[in-house]
């Protein structure tokens, strides 16, 4: 390993010094805190309006299923125009989407259909915002800042999404969820307002975009994004570890929270999970090695100890530090996962590539929490648990063996 980056200004002031990078960040930030604050109105909303649990399934899904359907056209769009101008539409979109489902609420005017409908709307800018915003990180620090700038940016993001969710459930418990939801719009477009700031030389092609352009762009994006073994071999791993994340935290842990230690504990166990991801943004803007990415990718085998834990069933302290230290390790991945695809990956087809890389992390996510309940229930908690924790270190080890993992470096 070789220690570099560790000297005066070495950590998130040095990429904050740069104008565009400021303002992307502020835009990132603030699109998180609307997403952390919509992710739990939306479903209190739907309640107040319905009362029906499987409405809220509709309506959430509504918004999943346009998200990953349209993250490949995401891409597309984000390496065809400039990328400020396509967040800038997408945190528009966002606005007007929530703003009318925020206005509607408070009316008294909401109805099913027309929530699904703008959840699909909501779904379709989340398409474009994800790879635009992440392929625009580059585009705006010096090539040696990299590391730094993606740590202070993942750590806005994950403060913002914990200050959204902590905020939504307050402001819902205060005033109601059309009030979250009209606040959320709020901020969507504050992030846009941000992003007006983030001025860069345009680097996307600009041109007709026909159908079969879309395609011929679409096809090209999956012969960059298979060229690199360690990307696809990655994205196949998060395949894996994200199912198996979101099966356990979505459905096992509040339904053995239910039976054990209560809801409260199990909501305090995802902040810390949360403050985790925190500290290790911290930390990785401080320092990694050289080869980064099979560092980060081994670190992945951690997020088994929660689902460990549980089983136990364990004391608190050791499912809080469990959880805690899931977060600190799957931010190292992130941040050497963020920087070896910029290094890698040329600018004009990057979009594309993080487009792919999104579609395979999160298209088993829904099976995985369908499957593991009918599993549980037939072979209880316990066994489901050892489950998700055999696949996630399985598929890490996997991964760190391959050979174009383990040899890429940092430039």
């Amino acid at each position: 390993m070789v220690r570099t980056g560790a000297g005066p200004g070495s950590g998130f002031t040095a990429p904050l010094r740069h104008p565009a990078f400021r303002g992307l960040a502020l835009g990132r930030t603030l699109m998180a805190f609307g997403n952390g604050m919509a992710s739990v109105a939306l479903a209190f909303a739907v309640l107040d309006v319905t009362g029906s649990l499987t409405q809220v399934g509709l309506v959430v899904g509504a918004r999943s299923v346009a998200n990953v359907s349209l993250l490949l056209l995401g891409g597309v769009i984000a390496d065809r125009l400039p990328r400020t101008l396509v967040l800038q539409g997408g945190c528009a979109l966002a606005a007007l989407s929530q703003g009318i489902l925020g206005a509607t609420l408070l009316a008294g005017a909401a109805s099913l259909p027309l929530m699904v409908a703008l959840s699909l709307v909501n779904g379709a800018a989340a398409a474009v915002n994800l790879p635009a915003s992440a392929a625009l990180t580059p585009q705006t620090v010096p090539r040696d800042l990299l590391r730094q700038a993606n740590a202070a940016a993942g750590v806005g993001v994950q403060g913002g999404t914990f200050l959204g969710m902590s905020a939504g459930g307050a402001v819902v418990g205060l005033w109601g969820a059309g009030w979250a939801i009209t606040m959320d719009a709020a901020l969507f477009a504050c992030a846009g307002a941000a992003l007006l700031s983030v001025r860069i030389p345009p680097t996307a092609r600009v041109g007709e975009a026909g159908a079969a352009d879309i395609l011929s762009d679409i096809r090209d994006g999956w012969s960059e994004f298979v060229s690199r073994p360690w990307v696809w071999i990655i994205v196949l791993q998060f395949t894996v570890v994200n199912a198996g994340w979101s099966a356990a935290t979505a459905v096992l842990g509040p339904a053995i929270a239910d039976e054990t230690f209560g809801r409260t504990a199990w909501g305090l166990l995802m902040a810390a999970n949360s403050v985790g991801l925190l500290v290790g943004g911290v930390l990785a803007a401080r320092w990694q090695p050289r080869r980064a990415l099979v560092f980060g990718t081994s670190l992945v085998a951690t997020h088994a100890l929660p689902f460990l834990a549980l089983t136990g069933p364990s004391p608190l302290p050791v499912l809080f530090a469990a959880m805690f230290v899931a977060g600190v390790a799957v931010e190292q991945f992130t941040v050497a996962w963020e920087v070896s695809v910029q290094e890698n990956v040329p600018q004009e087809k990057l979009s594309r590539v993080y487009s792919y890389d999104a579609l395979g992390s999160f298209v088993a996510m829904p099976v995985g929490q369908i499957a593991i309940g009918p599993f549980a229930e037939s072979f209880g908690p316990g066994a489901a648990l050892a489950l998700v924790s055999s696949l996630t270190l399985l598929a890490t080890l996997a991964a760190v063996s391959s050979r174009s993992v383990r040899t890429l470096r940092r430039h």
